[in-house]
Protein backbone atom coordinates (compact mmCIF):
# COMPACT_ATOMS: atom_id res chain seq x y z
CA UNK A 1 0.00 0.00 0.00
CA UNK A 2 1.93 3.18 -1.09
CA UNK A 3 1.92 5.88 1.31
CA UNK A 4 0.78 9.29 -0.10
CA UNK A 5 3.08 11.83 0.80
CA UNK A 6 2.16 15.71 2.09
CA UNK A 7 2.36 18.45 -0.35
CA UNK A 8 4.94 21.43 0.40
CA UNK A 9 3.92 23.78 -2.88
CA UNK A 10 5.55 26.85 -2.25
CA UNK A 11 6.53 26.32 1.25
CA UNK A 12 8.26 29.88 1.18
CA UNK A 13 5.23 32.00 0.76
CA UNK A 14 3.43 30.32 3.22
CA UNK A 15 6.43 30.76 6.00
CA UNK A 16 6.14 34.31 4.54
CA UNK A 17 2.26 34.94 5.14
CA UNK A 18 3.08 33.52 8.63
CA UNK A 19 5.95 35.84 9.35
CA UNK A 20 4.11 38.70 7.91
CA UNK A 21 0.66 37.67 9.91
CA UNK A 22 2.79 37.01 13.37
CA UNK A 23 4.46 40.55 13.35
CA UNK A 24 1.53 42.18 12.15
CA UNK A 25 -0.56 40.95 15.17
CA UNK A 26 2.29 41.44 17.74
CA UNK A 27 2.36 45.63 16.03
CA UNK A 28 -1.22 46.14 16.16
CA UNK A 29 -1.62 45.00 19.91
CA UNK A 30 1.50 47.49 20.49
CA UNK A 31 -0.66 50.27 18.80
CA UNK A 32 -4.02 49.48 20.63
CA UNK A 33 -1.93 50.11 24.08
CA UNK A 34 -1.25 53.62 23.24
CA UNK A 35 -5.06 54.12 21.59
CA UNK A 36 -6.28 52.54 25.52
CA UNK A 37 -3.99 54.56 27.19
CA UNK A 38 -6.24 57.54 26.16
CA UNK A 39 -9.02 56.35 27.67
CA UNK A 40 -7.79 56.81 31.22
CA UNK A 41 -6.55 59.79 33.23
CA UNK A 42 -3.60 58.12 34.51
CA UNK A 43 -2.42 57.62 31.13
CA UNK A 44 -3.76 59.73 28.75
CA UNK A 45 -1.07 62.70 29.25
CA UNK A 46 1.64 60.19 28.31
CA UNK A 47 -0.43 58.54 25.54
CA UNK A 48 -1.27 61.65 23.98
CA UNK A 49 2.41 62.20 22.97
CA UNK A 50 2.40 59.32 20.77
CA UNK A 51 -0.90 59.84 19.13
CA UNK A 52 -1.44 63.25 19.11
CA UNK A 53 0.17 66.48 16.78
CA UNK A 54 2.54 67.91 19.62
CA UNK A 55 3.45 71.82 20.08
CA UNK A 56 0.47 73.40 18.97
CA UNK A 57 0.99 76.75 18.54
CA UNK A 58 -2.56 79.24 18.42
CA UNK A 59 -1.82 82.32 16.49
CA UNK A 60 -3.97 85.26 17.36
CA UNK A 61 -6.09 86.28 14.05
CA UNK A 62 -5.46 89.97 12.67
CA UNK A 63 -7.41 92.14 10.00
CA UNK A 64 -5.33 91.33 6.96
CA UNK A 65 -6.40 87.63 8.08
CA UNK A 66 -9.65 85.91 8.93
CA UNK A 67 -11.80 86.30 11.86
CA UNK A 68 -10.97 83.45 13.32
CA UNK A 69 -7.29 82.20 15.46
CA UNK A 70 -4.93 79.82 13.55
CA UNK A 71 -3.54 76.54 14.84
CA UNK A 72 -0.42 76.33 14.37
CA UNK A 73 2.74 73.69 15.06
CA UNK A 74 6.17 74.02 15.55
CA UNK A 75 8.67 70.89 16.00
CA UNK A 76 10.80 69.69 19.01
CA UNK A 77 11.57 66.34 20.70
CA UNK A 78 8.03 64.78 21.24
CA UNK A 79 7.66 64.20 17.70
CA UNK A 80 10.17 61.06 18.00
CA UNK A 81 7.18 59.46 19.94
CA UNK A 82 4.46 60.59 17.21
CA UNK A 83 6.80 59.18 14.24
CA UNK A 84 7.29 55.99 16.59
CA UNK A 85 3.47 55.56 16.54
CA UNK A 86 2.60 56.32 13.52
CA UNK A 87 5.68 53.77 12.45
CA UNK A 88 3.63 51.42 13.96
CA UNK A 89 0.77 52.34 12.05
CA UNK A 90 2.54 52.07 8.65
CA UNK A 91 3.50 48.38 9.43
CA UNK A 92 -0.13 47.59 9.72
CA UNK A 93 -1.12 49.22 6.78
CA UNK A 94 1.97 47.56 4.85
CA UNK A 95 0.87 44.02 6.10
CA UNK A 96 -2.84 44.41 5.12
CA UNK A 97 -1.68 45.47 1.80
CA UNK A 98 0.65 42.30 1.56
CA UNK A 99 -2.09 39.70 2.55
CA UNK A 100 -5.09 41.04 0.90
CA UNK A 101 -3.97 42.63 -2.53
CA UNK A 102 -0.34 41.44 -3.47
CA UNK A 103 -0.41 37.81 -1.70
CA UNK A 104 -3.70 37.26 -4.28
CA UNK A 105 -2.22 38.49 -6.98
CA UNK A 106 0.86 36.65 -6.59
CA UNK A 107 -0.74 33.39 -6.03
CA UNK A 108 -2.52 33.63 -9.40
CA UNK A 109 0.37 35.02 -11.48
CA UNK A 110 2.78 32.44 -10.27
CA UNK A 111 5.76 34.65 -9.80
CA UNK A 112 9.26 33.56 -9.48
CA UNK A 113 11.05 34.54 -6.37
CA UNK A 114 13.07 37.14 -7.77
CA UNK A 115 9.68 38.60 -9.59
CA UNK A 116 7.78 37.88 -6.21
CA UNK A 117 9.93 40.16 -3.96
CA UNK A 118 9.91 42.96 -6.56
CA UNK A 119 6.37 43.13 -7.42
CA UNK A 120 5.91 42.99 -3.73
CA UNK A 121 8.32 45.94 -3.74
CA UNK A 122 6.41 48.03 -6.41
CA UNK A 123 3.26 47.14 -5.24
CA UNK A 124 3.50 48.80 -2.01
CA UNK A 125 5.66 51.71 -3.41
CA UNK A 126 3.21 52.37 -5.78
CA UNK A 127 0.13 52.85 -3.35
CA UNK A 128 2.42 55.10 -1.06
CA UNK A 129 3.40 57.03 -3.61
CA UNK A 130 0.03 57.66 -5.05
CA UNK A 131 -1.22 58.78 -1.40
CA UNK A 132 1.50 60.78 -0.75
CA UNK A 133 1.78 62.61 -4.13
CA UNK A 134 -2.31 63.08 -4.04
CA UNK A 135 -1.66 64.63 -0.14
CA UNK A 136 1.10 66.76 -1.04
CA UNK A 137 -0.90 68.01 -3.64
CA UNK A 138 -4.20 69.09 -1.80
CA UNK A 139 -1.46 71.18 0.47
CA UNK A 140 -0.16 72.80 -2.23
CA UNK A 141 -3.26 73.68 -3.78
CA UNK A 142 -4.99 74.88 -0.31
CA UNK A 143 -1.80 76.94 0.31
CA UNK A 144 -1.25 78.66 -2.66
CA UNK A 145 1.82 77.34 -3.50
CA UNK A 146 1.73 76.97 -7.02
CA UNK A 147 0.20 80.00 -7.73
CA UNK A 148 2.59 81.98 -5.87
CA UNK A 149 6.16 80.04 -6.18
CA UNK A 150 8.02 82.72 -3.86
CA UNK A 151 6.30 81.25 -0.93
CA UNK A 152 9.21 78.79 -0.83
CA UNK A 153 11.76 81.41 0.40
CA UNK A 154 9.56 84.33 1.22
CA UNK A 155 8.85 85.10 5.26
CA UNK A 156 12.23 82.17 6.11
CA UNK A 157 12.16 81.02 8.95
CA UNK A 158 9.16 78.40 8.02
CA UNK A 159 9.16 77.32 11.63
CA UNK A 160 5.12 77.23 11.77
CA UNK A 161 3.52 74.64 10.12
CA UNK A 162 -0.40 74.01 9.63
CA UNK A 163 -1.72 70.72 10.71
CA UNK A 164 -1.46 69.27 7.43
CA UNK A 165 1.57 70.27 6.83
CA UNK A 166 3.20 68.64 9.78
CA UNK A 167 1.14 65.67 9.66
CA UNK A 168 2.68 64.69 6.21
CA UNK A 169 6.21 65.26 7.44
CA UNK A 170 5.66 62.93 10.17
CA UNK A 171 3.99 60.22 8.20
CA UNK A 172 6.76 60.77 5.58
CA UNK A 173 9.24 59.60 8.73
CA UNK A 174 7.17 56.82 9.82
CA UNK A 175 6.83 55.41 6.64
CA UNK A 176 10.82 55.54 5.99
CA UNK A 177 11.25 54.15 9.17
CA UNK A 178 8.77 51.11 9.36
CA UNK A 179 10.94 50.08 5.71
CA UNK A 180 13.86 49.62 8.14
CA UNK A 181 11.90 46.38 10.20
CA UNK A 182 10.13 45.50 7.07
CA UNK A 183 13.42 44.28 4.87
CA UNK A 184 13.40 42.00 8.15
CA UNK A 185 9.55 41.06 7.99
CA UNK A 186 9.76 40.53 4.14
CA UNK A 187 12.55 38.03 3.97
CA UNK A 188 14.82 40.13 1.97
CA UNK A 189 17.52 38.89 -0.10
CA UNK A 190 21.15 40.03 1.33
CA UNK A 191 21.97 41.04 -1.76
CA UNK A 192 19.07 43.64 -2.31
CA UNK A 193 19.58 44.57 1.53
CA UNK A 194 22.25 47.60 0.67
CA UNK A 195 19.93 48.85 -2.17
CA UNK A 196 17.13 49.63 -0.32
CA UNK A 197 19.38 50.95 3.00
CA UNK A 198 20.57 53.56 0.64
CA UNK A 199 17.69 54.96 -0.78
CA UNK A 200 15.64 54.27 2.97
CA UNK A 201 18.88 56.31 4.13
CA UNK A 202 18.39 59.11 1.38
CA UNK A 203 14.63 59.54 2.32
CA UNK A 204 14.95 59.85 5.83
CA UNK A 205 18.10 62.39 5.51
CA UNK A 206 16.41 64.48 3.02
CA UNK A 207 12.67 64.97 4.30
CA UNK A 208 14.71 65.14 8.18
CA UNK A 209 16.64 67.30 7.01
CA UNK A 210 13.96 70.09 5.23
CA UNK A 211 11.54 69.69 8.28
CA UNK A 212 14.65 70.40 10.67
CA UNK A 213 16.02 73.12 8.41
CA UNK A 214 12.13 74.38 8.34
CA UNK A 215 12.22 74.08 4.47
CA UNK A 216 9.31 72.24 4.63
CA UNK A 217 7.83 74.36 1.86
CA UNK A 218 10.93 73.82 -0.90
CA UNK A 219 10.38 69.99 0.98
CA UNK A 220 6.57 69.29 -0.01
CA UNK A 221 7.34 70.37 -3.50
CA UNK A 222 10.29 68.31 -4.69
CA UNK A 223 8.75 65.43 -2.13
CA UNK A 224 5.14 66.10 -5.12
CA UNK A 225 7.37 65.88 -8.12
CA UNK A 226 9.81 63.40 -6.97
CA UNK A 227 7.01 60.93 -5.44
CA UNK A 228 4.99 61.15 -8.96
CA UNK A 229 7.92 59.99 -10.87
CA UNK A 230 8.65 57.12 -8.52
CA UNK A 231 4.39 56.38 -8.87
CA UNK A 232 5.08 56.14 -12.60
CA UNK A 233 8.04 53.55 -12.87
CA UNK A 234 6.60 51.74 -10.17
CA UNK A 235 3.29 51.23 -12.15
CA UNK A 236 5.03 50.49 -15.16
CA UNK A 237 6.82 47.50 -13.35
CA UNK A 238 3.77 46.61 -12.39
CA UNK A 239 2.43 46.46 -15.83
CA UNK A 240 5.55 44.30 -17.07
CA UNK A 241 5.62 41.77 -14.66
CA UNK A 242 1.75 41.24 -15.54
CA UNK A 243 2.67 40.79 -19.21
CA UNK A 244 5.87 41.86 -20.62
CA UNK A 245 4.55 43.28 -23.83
CA UNK A 246 3.91 46.95 -21.90
CA UNK A 247 7.21 48.44 -21.78
CA UNK A 248 5.88 52.14 -22.97
CA UNK A 249 5.77 52.67 -19.70
CA UNK A 250 9.47 52.79 -18.80
CA UNK A 251 9.89 55.26 -21.86
CA UNK A 252 7.12 58.07 -20.44
CA UNK A 253 8.87 57.86 -17.14
CA UNK A 254 12.16 58.05 -18.61
CA UNK A 255 11.58 61.30 -20.35
CA UNK A 256 9.74 62.50 -16.32
CA UNK A 257 12.71 61.19 -14.45
CA UNK A 258 14.99 63.50 -16.50
CA UNK A 259 12.35 66.56 -16.69
CA UNK A 260 12.19 65.85 -12.58
CA UNK A 261 15.96 65.85 -11.97
CA UNK A 262 16.58 68.93 -13.97
CA UNK A 263 13.21 70.91 -11.96
CA UNK A 264 14.66 69.66 -8.70
CA UNK A 265 18.02 71.35 -9.00
CA UNK A 266 16.02 74.89 -10.84
CA UNK A 267 13.69 75.17 -7.71
CA UNK A 268 16.53 74.00 -5.07
CA UNK A 269 18.72 76.21 -7.23
CA UNK A 270 16.29 79.23 -7.13
CA UNK A 271 14.87 79.09 -3.88
CA UNK A 272 18.36 78.38 -1.51
CA UNK A 273 20.51 80.23 -3.96
CA UNK A 274 19.02 83.36 -5.04
CA UNK A 275 15.61 83.62 -2.77
CA UNK A 276 17.27 82.87 0.82
CA UNK A 277 20.74 84.34 -0.24
CA UNK A 278 18.81 88.06 -0.31
CA UNK A 279 16.67 87.60 2.39
CA UNK A 280 17.70 90.41 4.90
CA UNK A 281 17.80 88.20 8.14
CA UNK A 282 21.03 85.87 7.94
CA UNK A 283 21.81 85.19 10.92
CA UNK A 284 21.90 81.57 12.92
CA UNK A 285 19.21 81.80 15.32
CA UNK A 286 18.56 78.58 16.79
CA UNK A 287 15.54 80.11 18.99
CA UNK A 288 13.44 81.27 15.86
CA UNK A 289 14.86 78.54 13.48
CA UNK A 290 16.78 80.78 11.37
CA UNK A 291 18.93 78.28 9.29
CA UNK A 292 19.84 81.23 6.84
CA UNK A 293 23.45 81.16 6.74
CA UNK A 294 26.37 80.70 4.05
CA UNK A 295 27.31 77.76 5.38
CA UNK A 296 23.96 75.78 5.58
CA UNK A 297 22.99 76.84 1.70
CA UNK A 298 25.98 75.68 0.44
CA UNK A 299 25.60 72.03 2.31
CA UNK A 300 21.81 72.04 1.27
CA UNK A 301 22.88 72.99 -2.37
CA UNK A 302 25.69 70.33 -2.05
CA UNK A 303 23.32 67.37 -0.76
CA UNK A 304 20.62 67.88 -3.02
CA UNK A 305 22.86 68.36 -6.25
CA UNK A 306 25.11 65.21 -5.06
CA UNK A 307 21.91 62.87 -4.91
CA UNK A 308 20.61 64.26 -7.92
CA UNK A 309 23.51 63.37 -9.72
CA UNK A 310 23.74 60.05 -7.62
CA UNK A 311 19.88 59.07 -9.57
CA UNK A 312 21.47 60.73 -12.86
CA UNK A 313 24.36 57.82 -12.69
CA UNK A 314 21.91 54.48 -11.47
CA UNK A 315 19.41 55.89 -14.02
CA UNK A 316 21.83 55.68 -16.97
CA UNK A 317 23.62 52.52 -15.65
CA UNK A 318 19.77 51.20 -15.82
CA UNK A 319 19.25 52.67 -19.27
CA UNK A 320 22.21 51.31 -20.54
CA UNK A 321 21.58 47.90 -19.64
CA UNK A 322 18.10 47.53 -20.88
CA UNK A 323 19.55 48.94 -24.16
CA UNK A 324 21.77 46.14 -24.00
CA UNK A 325 19.51 43.20 -23.20
CA UNK A 326 16.75 44.18 -26.11
CA UNK A 327 19.96 44.73 -28.31
CA UNK A 328 21.06 41.30 -27.29
CA UNK A 329 17.29 40.05 -27.24
CA UNK A 330 16.42 41.87 -30.96
CA UNK A 331 20.08 40.32 -32.52
CA UNK A 332 19.20 37.63 -35.17
CA UNK A 333 21.70 34.68 -35.22
CA UNK A 334 24.60 34.95 -37.45
CA UNK A 335 24.08 32.45 -41.11
CA UNK A 336 27.64 30.95 -41.86
CA UNK A 337 28.54 29.89 -45.11
CA UNK A 338 29.89 26.35 -46.04
CA UNK A 339 33.71 26.62 -46.68
CA UNK A 340 34.23 25.31 -50.27
CA UNK A 341 37.64 23.49 -50.53
CA UNK A 342 38.97 22.59 -54.02
CA UNK A 343 35.94 23.27 -55.85
CA UNK A 344 33.64 21.22 -53.49
CA UNK A 345 31.62 21.74 -50.26
CA UNK A 346 32.72 19.52 -47.43
CA UNK A 347 29.36 17.16 -46.83
CA UNK A 348 30.93 16.00 -43.75
CA UNK A 349 31.60 18.95 -41.82
CA UNK A 350 28.16 20.65 -42.91
CA UNK A 351 26.35 17.28 -41.42
CA UNK A 352 28.00 17.61 -37.95
CA UNK A 353 27.97 21.58 -37.57
CA UNK A 354 25.41 23.85 -37.04
CA UNK A 355 24.17 26.59 -39.02
CA UNK A 356 28.05 26.20 -40.44
CA UNK A 357 28.98 26.51 -37.14
CA UNK A 358 32.05 23.57 -38.46
CA UNK A 359 33.67 23.66 -40.79
CA UNK A 360 35.10 21.13 -44.10
CA UNK A 361 38.01 20.52 -42.33
CA UNK A 362 36.53 19.64 -39.00
CA UNK A 363 38.29 23.24 -36.89
CA UNK A 364 36.39 24.59 -34.34
CA UNK A 365 34.14 27.38 -34.45
CA UNK A 366 35.32 31.03 -33.70
CA UNK A 367 33.72 30.90 -30.24
CA UNK A 368 34.85 27.73 -29.55
CA UNK A 369 38.47 28.93 -30.88
CA UNK A 370 38.32 31.50 -28.47
CA UNK A 371 37.28 29.55 -25.27
CA UNK A 372 40.03 27.07 -25.83
CA UNK A 373 42.97 30.12 -26.12
CA UNK A 374 41.69 31.43 -22.91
Amino acid sequence: MAIRKKSNKNPPLLSHEFVLQNHADIVSCLAMLFLLGLMFEITAKAAIVFVALQYNVTRPATEEQATESASLYSYGFKDLATVFFYMLVAIIIHAIIQEYVLDKINRRMHFSKTKHSKFNESGQLSAFYLLACIWGTFILVSEDYISDPTILWRAYPHNLMTFQMKFFYISQLAYWLHALPELYFQKTKKEDIPRQLVYIGLYLFHIAGAYLLNLNHLGLVLLVLHYFVEFLFHISRLFYFSDEKYQKGFSVWAVLFVLGRLLTLILSVLTVGFGLARAENQKLDFSTGNFNVLAVRIAVLASICITQAFMMWKFINFQLRRWREHSAFQAPPVKRKPVMTKGRSSRKGTENGVNGAVTSNGADSPRNRKEKSS
